[in-house]
């Protein structure tokens, strides 16, 4: 699993890496072409902010897999219990994570690309499907649920020893 999770991680880093760089290029070039040129690009302006999208959404999946998501220890490290206390603690965000990332992100999500693909709702610049941009939610949410379910198997394990 780990030779996985590292495949994963890979995937996930580069992803943000790549879309980070667009998103700062098409950034650049709108601030450029706004105040230098005086013809405001209106392409890069909506291309940033569906890029800024998948890079939220896949970075938070890459932050959970890496345990350094902001609201998954907060409460561990406030509570100061024991080892074990907060390793159960640990499975029950994990399961409760679990099922949020199950019914909205990756159900939730999917349904969203759907309708929208369905209703044949085209973004007004770039001509795209909005589906399309609406799929980060489902492909993260898939990726956090590996995560989560390998944290769910660490913490089980933990428990048993």
């Amino acid at each position: 699993m780990s030779g996985f999770i590292k495949i994963i991680n890979k995937i996930l880093s580069s992803m943000c890496v790549v879309l980070c760089s667009i998103l700062v290029l098409c950034v650049v070039w709108q601030v450029c072409s706004r105040y230098v040129l005086n013809t405001p690009s209106t392409y890069t302006d909506e291309l940033a902010r569906f890029l800024f999208i998948w890079v939220g959404l896949i970075g938070a999946a890459y932050a959970l897999g890496q345990k350094k998501h902001l609201a998954i220890d907060l409460l561990a490290t406030k509570l100061e219990t024991s080892p074990s206390k907060q390793n159960l603690l640990n499975l029950c965000i994990n399961i409760i994570g679990l099922f949020f990332t199950l019914s909205i992100m990756c159900y939730g999500g999917m349904r969203l690309v759907q309708d929208t693909i369905a209703h044949g709702q085209i973004s007004p610049v770039i001509g795209i499907q909005m589906g399309v941009v609406y799929l980060a939610i489902p492909i993260s949410g898939l990726f956090m649920l590996i995560y989560l379910v390998r944290d769910i198997f660490e913490n089980a394990k933990q428990l048993s020893h």
